[in-house]
């Protein structure tokens, strides 16, 4: 067994063990996008709901594709058409719905802990697809399956990663899984956006953005969560840029084979410029593109698939 777990709730609690066997079927299912049919029966008869209270755009398209892909019936359920307004709580809500035999929740929450909540309830598997500020495991793997892509072994590299280190569901998947798998990271932003206590983490902290990134391998930036801020935590976007953005500058300055990813949505010219967004150093679209192999995955671990029968599948 690959998964030793009903649910994926955070990197925080898998093992290094895990998180590769997760992404080495997430290989195998990245190469059904280059067939001609890049569907397979595998999830054909399963139940998967999308429970998503929260905005969400790339990371809920993502899931639905994988669950296409892997012939899913999949159930979208959408908070502001819900009796969610009529003031029905989340456990009344999830257990109505795992009485209807799902098999698989999908969860967004803008409350930490949603998800682990929601796991302690309900019979049927539950991933996390963002609770709060706390953590986003699927982005976390996905970004580390990009940079294996170009570094392999993340031993000894060096990841920094730039932004509203506080805020960030992202920041704090993305430390779990690569301290896990033995890289360097570093966290650099405004002293406002950096919370206490991560250097007990094994994250060496820098608010000069020079030194953060001087011989780093990759730069993983982070939108400002503006809509989780309780007040401003910078004085305007033009200042946060000339400190913290990432420009042609700044990527001239970095190591020949460095490149620069971000979880998006992206604020362009402020964490990041244009030119670097469009520009040849960035892997955006290939963070994209595995996010669907990654859940295609997860969904297919946590149903019981085995992985030893997908040489003939994927």
């Amino acid at each position: 067994m690959i998964l030793q777990r009903k649910d994926v709730l955070g990197l925080e609690e898998m093992s290094a063990e895990e998180i590769l066997g997760v992404l080495d079927i997430a290989n195998q299912f990245r190469a059904v996008f280059d067939r001609p049919v890049r569907s397979v029966p595998v999830m054909r008869g399963r139940t998967v709901v999308n429970f998503f209270h929260e905005p969400s755009t790339r990371t809920r398209i993502s899931f639905e594709l994988a669950e296409k892909r892997l012939s899913a019936d999949i159930i979208n359920f959408v908070s502001s058409e819900s009796s969610f307004k009529k003031g029905e709580t989340l456990r009344d809500t999830a257990e109505n719905l795992a009485a209807m035999k799902i098999d698989m929740l999908v969860v967004r929450h803008s409350s930490a802990g949603a998800a682990q909540y929601l796991a302690r309830v309900l019979d049927c598997s539950v991933i996390n697809a963002g609770d709060g500020p706390h953590e986003h495991p699927t982005q976390g793997l996905l970004d580390i399956m990009t940079m294996r892509q170009r570094l392999g072994d993340l031993r000894g590299k060096k990841v920094t990663i730039i932004g509203d280190i506080s805020h960030s569901r992202v920041a704090r998947s993305n430390i779990w899984g690569l301290t896990k798998l033995g890289a360097a990271v570093t966290l650099c932003g405004p002293p406002t956006m950096m919370p206490g206590g991560l250097d007990k983490l094994g994250c060496t902290i820098e608010y000069d953005l020079a030194q953060a990134v001087k011989d780093a391998d990759v730069l993983n930036v982070l939108r400002i969560q503006l809509e989780r801020h309780t007040s401003r935590s910078f004085p305007s976007n033009r200042e946060y840029h000339k400190m913290f953005g990432i420009t042609t500058d700044v990527v001239r300055s970095l190591k020949k084979n460095a490149f620069v990813m971000h979880p998006g949505p992206m604020n362009r010219d402020v964490e990041i410029s244009s030119e670097v967004a469009d520009g040849p150093r960035q892997v955006i679209l290939d963070q994209v593109a595995n996010g669907v192999a990654v859940r295609m995955a997860l969904i297919y671990l946590l149903s019981g698939g085995d992985p030893g029968a997908l040489g003939g599948t994927a």
